[in-house]
């Protein structure tokens, strides 16, 4: 018999990850361009609220990327992306940045590892916010998200003030989500392609939830199977070629969003 019948799991998922990590091919794009091209998938996909909701990343030790307010989500390009520091006050490009972009600064501040920030109002989302109710992770698909979300139960108000910095910032933690009551979502990353990723996913775990809690009791996963699928979907390689994916569907429609 072949031996591929036979081989423990582990070693296969390693081996595995080891040829993606040489085989799928990733985006050679600015993080500037690559924050146009996460702000287009998103509202693609729903993420899209009016002037509400803001993307950031970070740039080496200056601050950070985030598109200026009054520019919606399918209209960010790179090239009308607005650098400011973590006091909001603009070192490269013109306009006015979203002044509820001050809670990013509390979350870069406190996590070195994340650099980049996805705030959101999605509708499957903004619906659990309205219930108080916790994000389920009950699926493969989400399991990147796996014991990865955490709940703020009680809204703070518009976050425009230091105060709801810390709040947030605190109640993020360690984890890459956050659900914010009577709000939206927090999803932050080590790249720009995870935060995107990870808010998709978040978005699509919101709707499952609702769709799976209307027809009976929401089964939860075994805990060492959530784990396992959440680092195999947390692979780097796998994120990169996921983002990729996304964004060349959005390149062959607005190629002028990195041009």
């Amino acid at each position: 018999m072949d031996k591929t019948f036979v081989e423990d799991k582990e070693r296969v998922i390693q081996r595995e990850k080891q040829k993606m990590q040489r085989h799928l091919s990733v985006g050679n794009w600015t993080v500037k361009e690559k924050v146009a091209l996460a702000s287009r998938i998103l509202c693609r996909h729903g993420h899209e609220s009016g002037l509400a909701g803001q993307i950031t990343a970070r740039e080496a030790e200056r601050g950070f990327f985030t598109q200026r307010l009054g520019c919606g989500m399918s209209e960010v390009q790179a090239s009308n992306l607005l650098l400011v520091d973590e006091q909001l006050r603009i070192i490269e490009g013109t306009g006015m940045p979203n002044p509820a972009n001050r809670f990013h600064a509390w979350l870069y501040r406190a996590r070195k590892d994340i650099q980049c920030i996805v705030h959101t109002h999605p509708p499957y989302t903004s619906a659990l916010s309205m219930l108080g109710v916790p994000l389920a992770v009950s699926h493969m698909d989400s399991c990147a998200l796996y014991e990865n979300v955490a709940f703020l139960a009680h809204w703070p108000g518009v976050p425009v003030g230091d105060e709801e910095g810390k709040l947030i910032s605190a109640a993020m933690g360690d984890k890459s989500g956050l659900l914010l009551a009577h709000h939206g979502m927090v999803v932050v990353g080590r790249s720009v392609e995870e935060a995107c990723v990870l808010a998709l996913q978040f978005e699509r775990a919101a709707q499952l939830q609702t769709i799976a809690a209307g027809a009976g009791s929401i089964r939860a996963i075994q805990p060492e199977l959530g784990r396992e699928a959440r680092d195999w979907l947390l692979h780097p390689a796998r994120l990169g070629a996921t983002f990729g994916y996304y964004a060349r569907r959005e390149l062959a429609v607005a190629p002028q969003c990195i041009t």
